[in-house]
């Protein structure tokens, strides 16, 4: 196999554990989509309408105690407690920025960690919420590309960050109005679209009306360009999509981005225009991180427009957050802002990101669980001595 297969082979499968199949040798109920919970219960003898009950108590009164689900039979209830749970990820670590922002760092069943962030804003409170540990593109200037792909999450682990998520916010039962969640990214570690099937029954979680109720709408997933996934995400799940560009031609982001070598921008960008449900009021947003000397040229700002024509798109600009190690620098105010004009005056709306989180390294590109921090930390240690 080819070094750059190897780059692009599947992830490992999630373990057992994780799966939710073996802890305690409990089985956990939270990640099973409405017909495997049906399908658990009634190995157990119990009717279909216990699924109903038990969905409710764990997605919408966010109950892990089946002793306060009091409206099942004790003795269902007695038989629960020997033989299912209700478990999220372990909370290992909680850090809340000067600006608000929230980050949890969760281990989960086999000891692996991934990080969730929380950003509240004026007008929204949005969870970025993690699909892998670690990640397989290693972009050049993103700090968690830098963590190795270990394995992909499953469903109970994904939709577990928006349970922990809640817990830490006093969200439960769900509100229907105020609710200080009220946006999903999967923006977090790992590439959504190489963990397409525990994503989307998470996500079909997330969205349905008598749980989590998160609206499709206010779902967004980020990908970097996997192009084989892209229109049935669009048509499976009708959620917004985010596409990490961050580059005009081809040989920049080949540099920064090792998947445009398999999927260059004429395939993306074609898949973007065949994304299903995409329209003037529903765009497509570009990524684009600015970095210095490297994208962010006044020809670099007139290639994107070139590129993006025949797209309803929209260019989150995002000013480069450093990470101890990176070698990128973010570009300046005065260039940020000429190369917004420049989208602007083409009619492309170009918003630049605010930097949250960066005190906490909590910002865009910046997570990466803490084991493989003090690993590297330790690395650069004994190099030094």
């Amino acid at each position: 196999m080819s070094q750059h297969a190897k780059a692009f082979a599947p992830p490992p499968e999630v373990p057992g554990n994780a799966r939710g199949a073996a802890h305690d040798g409990k089985r956990n109920l939270v990640g099973l989509s409405r017909e495997q919970l049906a399908a658990e219960l009634a190995a157990l003898g119990e009717k279909p309408f216990r699924a109903k009950q038990l969905w409710h108590w764990i997605y919408h009164r966010g109950v892990t105690d089946f002793a306060e689900m009091t409206n099942l039979a004790k003795d269902f209830r007695a038989r629960l407690v020997e033989t299912h749970e209700v478990r999220r990820p372990e909370v290992a670590v909680v850090q809340v920025s000067k600006d608000g922002t929230r980050k949890w760092l969760l281990r989960l069943a086999d000891g692996q960690e991934v990080e969730t962030v929380y950003i509240p804003e004026e007008d929204r409170g949005t969870l970025c919420v993690s699909s892998q540990v670690g990640c397989t593109l290693t972009c050049k200037f993103c700090h968690t590309g830098t963590q190795r792909l270990v394995r992909n999450l499953s469903p109970a682990e994904i939709v577990g960050q928006i349970m922990v998520a809640r817990d830490g916010l006093g969200e439960w039962p769900s509100p229907a109005e105020g609710r200080q969640i009220t946006n999903i990214v999967l923006m977090g570690m790992g590439e959504p679209l190489y963990n397409y099937e525990n994503v989307a029954t998470a996500m079909k979680i997330a969205m349905d009306q008598e749980g989590l109720s998160v609206s499709k709408r206010k779902i967004t997933l980020s990908t970097s360009g996997v192009v084989p996934e892209m229109e049935r995400c669009g048509r499976e799940l009708d959620v917004n999509l985010a596409v990490s560009l961050h580059a005009t031609s081809d040989e920049v982001r080949d540099m920064i981005m090792p998947i445009n070598k398999k999927y260059p921008l004429k395939m993306l960008l074609d898949a973007c225009r065949n994304y299903p449900g995409t329209n003037n009021a529903r765009r497509i947003t570009f990524e684009y991180v600015m970095l210095k000397g490297v994208n962010d040229s006044e020809d670099d700002a007139r290639r994107l427009i070139r590129l993006l024509k025949g797209i309803p798109a929209k260019v989150n600009l995002i000013p480069f957050n450093p990470w101890p190690g990176s070698f990128f620098e973010c570009s300046n105010k005065a260039t940020i802002t000429r190369f917004a004009d420049i989208l602007s005056a083409a009619h492309i709306s170009s918003p630049v990101r605010a930097t949250r989180g960066e005190d906490i390294l909590a910002a865009c590109g910046q997570l990466k669980s803490s084991s493989e921090r003090k690993k590297k930390s330790e690395r650069a240690a004994g190099a030094q001595a």
